[in-house]
């Protein structure tokens, strides 16, 4: 049975996992899960270290395993793109664990053609459903990732993983209707303790921004800043924020450039912005009032 799946009884564990509540996927209690669902639980956990930057225990704690499943789980832990296209390569290929840490090293290397080729595979899972959605998004294959959301709901009508998936695409479709759809969502995963995180506010947020609810969204991200899991994402579209409505040169906007810079000199959004930047102080220098001399 999938572990994503609404029957399992690794729900909860694998709900704050997606959810990014990774501490609470920590702190889940494994020892009443049954034999076949406890290497899974344990995998989780490996996951939700990495995702807090505890890499170097869970390497050390698999460094002597020789499994697939373990090597592609220190693959993602050291971002290790040679092993996980060993692994994807190989028969290991057909293990789910393989396809899920395997299939994030090689997209997050931008590998993408052999990331959807790996994940394509599976059999059945949901997770490997929402990866397949969001290298789909990333790559702005819209209408792919409309598909395969499509497809999934035909055999998973209400798992959360679904779910959030149809709400990334709805998103990126557009639409009143779908950025309501999406924020609904967002706000129900937010608004319970079991699923509350940084992600799910900052997620909430960037609905509530599409359909123009401004302070509304930045409640959310500022809950989001204040909880102890807050992230990048958080103070990125909290910076946002602030040029949507139009303080993009206020104090608040530079206290938000600066948290994101000291945490992620290379975000995007920053790029971005100082392109911008460069690209506007280009063009005014033609229209500079030229003084003779």
């Amino acid at each position: 049975m999938d572990p994503f799946s609404g029957e399992s009884e690794l729900l909860n564990i694998t709900t704050a996992f997606y959810t990014h509540a990774y501490q609470s996927v920590l702190d889940f209690d494994t020892s009443s899960l049954s034999s076949n669902n406890k290497p899974l639980a344990q995998t989780l956990k490996y996951r939700a270290q990495i995702a807090l930057g505890q890499s170097r225990e869970v390497v050390s704690a698999l460094s002597k395993n020789k499994d697939a499943a373990s090597r592609s789980i220190v693959a993602l832990a050291k971002n290790d793109l040679s092993t996980a296209t060993e692994l994807a390569d190989s028969s290991d290929s057909e293990d789910s664990t393989v396809q899920i840490c395997a299939g994030t090293v090689l997209a997050n290397n931008g590998e993408y053609a052999k990331a959807v080729e790996l994940l394509g595979r599976h059999q059945g899972s949901l997770e490997a459903v929402g990866l397949l959605v969001q290298i789909h998004l990333q790559q702005n294959r819209t209408d792919q990732a409309v598909k395969e959301v499509a497809a999934a709901k035909r055999w998973a009508q209400d798992s959360l993983l679904v779910n959030l998936a149809e709400a990334w695409t709805h998103l990126r479709v557009g639409g009143q209707e779908k950025y309501q759809s999406a924020y609904y969502v967002f706000e129900e995963l937010a608004s319970a303790p079991g699923t509350q995180s940084a992600t799910a506010l900052v997620a909430q947020a960037v609905a509530e921004l599409h359909l123009g609810r401004h302070e509304e969204a930045e409640s959310a991200l500022n809950q989001a800043l204040e909880s102890e899991s807050a992230d990048v994402q958080a103070i990125a579209n909290a910076l946002v924020l602030q040029y949507v409505t139009g303080k993009g040169q206020g104090e608040r906007a530079k206290e938000l450039a600066e948290m994101l810079r000291s945490r992620d000199a290379e975000h995007q959004l920053l790029v971005d912005l100082a392109e911008k930047e460069s690209l506007f102080d280009t063009a005014a220098a033609k229209y500079a009032p030229k003084v003779a001399s």
